[in-house]
């Protein structure tokens, strides 16, 4: 499918796929979405503490980095595993303005080392953030009572239901450890019917800019 960088509206950069009319993050902002979604809303739940993060559709890296530079922030250390079935293309990287819109010069070389890392290996980012890139379908994962905090941010329900369903989540909630919690950007009533289904605790939160709701969901 055909794929272009385009900017959105607050300056940061995403990646569209023009036969879908979808994006990788929100068009009204992709730094602003990852830091209330899923900073504010999720990782900001564990300050000073150590946890153990998936992430549902790696990407570009944005969640991964932003979460970097937080827990430095939050006096947290962090195993993160992000699942992506089709990692994103040097070329696309490269055309990534996260640095500057972030004013993270500083951390030029733990976003390369996050790119440059093996999939499939556990790499120490430093002391306090290890990441594990895994290349597989959201439909294998298999992992039991293993995350404190899922970022849920697969391709919108529009273009690819089926990975908003029942059978997802519920392969979501066994990755939960007790008392773990899960954010996404959506907020579909159908989406929120697979998360009861399967158990969830769901609450609905302020969206991130240009979206009028998010969920929470937690395991009990």
């Amino acid at each position: 499918m055909e794929r272009e960088i385009i900017q959105t509206l607050d300056g940061s950069t995403t990646i569209h796929i023009k036969d879908w009319n979808e994006s990788y993050h929100s068009k009204h902002g992709a730094i602003q979405e990852a830091q209330h979604v899923f900073i504010k809303n999720g990782l900001a739940l564990f300050e000073n503490k150590n946890i153990s993060i998936l992430e549902i559709g790696f990407g570009t890296g944005l969640n991964a980095f932003i979460t970097y530079i937080e827990s430095e922030k939050m006096n947290q250390q962090i195993d993160y595993t992000g699942v992506e079935a089709y990692p994103v293309s040097p070329d696309e990287l490269a055309a990534m303005n996260y640095i500057d819109e972030l004013k993270a010069s500083d951390y030029i070389a733990v976003f390369d080392k996050m790119h440059e890392s093996a999939w499939g290996e556990k790499t120490h980012i430093d002391n306090n953030f290890v990441l594990t890139k895994r290349k597989q379908f959201f439909q294998e994962i298999d992992d039991v009572e293993k995350f404190d905090l899922i970022y849920f941010d697969a391709f919108g329900y529009r273009v690819q239901p089926e990975l908003w369903s029942t059978e997802i989540f519920q392969k979501m909630y066994l990755s939960l450890k007790k008392e773990g919690v899960l954010v996404t950007y959506a907020a579909r009533g159908v989406v929120k019917r697979s998360m009861l289904e399967v158990g969830f605790e769901v609450e609905k939160l302020a969206g991130p800019p240009g979206k009028r709701e998010m969920f929470r969901a937690r395991k009990a």
